[in-house]
């Protein structure tokens, strides 16, 4: 559980850098990013890749991108 959650933020602040939205992400948003994205990315692109904590890691990545770029769009849109 534990370990989910380091590799969950951490996918996060991969994603955040990636997007260049990760500036004003804290670490509760970066760990709901890279779960979630975790389970988008996996849902999407399969199980392929390096995998840590049951989480394949590029499928995971792509797609805390994908939740980190949309949810700053809908963000964006409110403010």
């Amino acid at each position: 559980m534990l370990w989910s959650l380091i590799v969950g933020a951490i996918i996060g602040v991969i994603a955040g850098a990636i997007t260049s939205k990760g500036k004003s992400m804290g670490i509760i948003a970066d760990i709901i990013a890279g779960l979630v994205g975790s389970a988008v990315g996996q849902a999407l692109f399969g199980t392929w890749g390096p995998t840590m904590a049951g989480m394949a890691l590029i499928p995971s990545i792509l797609g805390a991108v994908i939740v980190v770029a949309v949810a700053s769009f809908f963000i964006a849109k409110s403010a």
